[in-house]
Formats: structure tokens, sequence, C-alpha cells
């Protein structure tokens, strides 16, 4: 990879976070803020970055375009979504969709809760396997046979104190999803946070994403979580359906059927 496409790569990455001042971003590539400024004023001239009087600069309209025409090129985010909203609705819940990409669970779609809690997550970002929901769903989804090698591979960040630190660990909780057909991430990624999330299949019956509902513990406890299980259930098996899939009659099938 060039040099210039690097820095500019971690520019994107950088405003992807937040607002950034030329200064901060000089700082960050570690180089002088001429550098930087010819790499700002080349993606600006193309729409990708913009800065305003305050002499920030923020991620500009191009970047959400490319975006925008990416997600909806993903069937599953387009049939998905009238679901997910739908489940939104009755819950008043945060729900999620996701998809397993170059061993990545990446979130691409999210309907925030109807009240003023906001989660962590974000469209586009990764969620860690180990302590997600979506993320044990998705690893459960592939065979077998690489479980181990996938669990032997991830970083074991302890994000509270009910995180999974290690492999062994991991793959007993992924026997335990594919037979119960559904994940759990109980205080696991955000303390007093409970999650649930069930896969979705295609029509080769492949699962293809897994959908979330995410809850402060202050809202709904986690036994009043999985109680939303049956409301999730029907919404992914409206939305394998809608790609192509006959449901199997026990949902706890869901996996390696």
């Amino acid at each position: 990879m060039s040099q210039s496409l690097q820095r500019a790569l971690i520019i994107l990455t950088e405003l992807g976070e937040d607002a950034r001042t030329l200064d901060q971003l000089a700082t960050r590539l570690g180089v002088h803020k001429s550098t930087v400024l010819r790499l700002l004023q080349t993606m600006e001239a193309q729409r990708f970055v913009t800065h305003g009087n305050d002499h920030r600069y923020t991620l500009g309209a191009r970047l959400f375009e490319l975006a925008n025409r990416s997600l909806e090129r993903r069937d599953v985010r387009t049939v998905a979504r009238p679901h997910l909203e739908a489940l939104n609705a009755a819950t008043g819940q945060t729900v999620h969709l996701a998809t397993y990409e170059s061993g990545e669970a990446v979130y691409i779609d999210k309907l925030d809760a109807t009240q003023s809690v906001r989660m962590y997550s974000r469209v586009g970002r990764p969620a860690p396997l180990h302590c997600t929901a979506v993320g044990k769903v998705l690893v459960a989804a592939q065979p077998r046979g690489q479980w181990r090698t996938i669990a032997e591979k991830i970083d074991y960040h302890p994000f509270t104190e009910r995180t999974i630190r290690g492999p062994e660990r991991y793959v007993a909780e992924l026997e335990t999803v594919a037979a119960q057909g559904f994940a759990e991430d109980h205080e696991e990624h955000e303390s007093f946070v409970n999650c649930v999330a069930v896969p979705v299949r295609n029509g080769t019956g492949t699962v293809v994403a897994a959908v979330s509902v995410s809850v402060p513990d202050m809202l709904l406890d986690h036994e009043q979580v999985l109680a939303l299980l049956p409301r999730l259930r029907a919404t992914t098996e409206a939305i394998s359906t809608a790609l192509g899939w006959s449901p199997a009659p026990d949902p706890r099938k869901a996996f390696h059927d």
C-alpha cells in the first residue's frame, strides 16, 4: 500500500470517530502539517472530507453516498429493514442487524431505542465475536470444524467481569448457541446491558445475518429480555422467508440443519 493512501485511510478512520483539526491529524500521523494539508485538500476536492469555520475536518458527503450505495446492495439489509422497524416499534428497544465478513461480525443496520438510551454500536463497526450476541450467532453458524480456529484468533478483551476470557469457554458457548438456536450477551460487552440474537437464513439455508435486541437492565432485566425471544424469532423468520428460506418447525434447528 502506498504511503499516501495509507495516510489518507488513517485520516478517514480518525474523522469517522470525530471531527479533527489539522494539528490533531498531523500528530496522529506523525508528519508535518503541510503533508496532511495536501492530503486533506485532495480529499476535500473529491468531497470525501469537508471543514467548517472552526477549522475542524469531518467526513464529506461523497463518503456517505458510497457507504449508502454499498449498504443498499446488501439484499438482506433491504429485505430486513421493514421487519426491523416493526420489531423496534413493538419493543421500543435497540435492534441490530449484523453479518459475518472476513472473520468479523459487522453491524449493517441499527435502529435506536425509543428511549434516550444509546448503545456503543454503530453501523459499519465490527462487533466483538466473543461477547456480543450477534457475534456468537454468526460464528456458531460457521462449520464446527472452524470454531476452534476462529476461537484461537480472537483477542479476548475483558469488556466487563462477565466477558468470556478464552477459547475453551468460547467454544463451549458456541455449542450452547448452536443447541438452543439463539445467543445471549448477559452484560458481557457493556455493563448493565443484556442482548439476545437469532440467525437469519437465505434461500439456500445459509445463515447470512443475525438480528438482536439490546436492552439496559434499568428498562428490562435479563429474564424480561429473554422473554422477547418469540417476537425476535418471528422477525428473523419473516426476514428469512422473504429471502427464500422455508422455516423449520423447531426454532432450535437454527444451525447446521
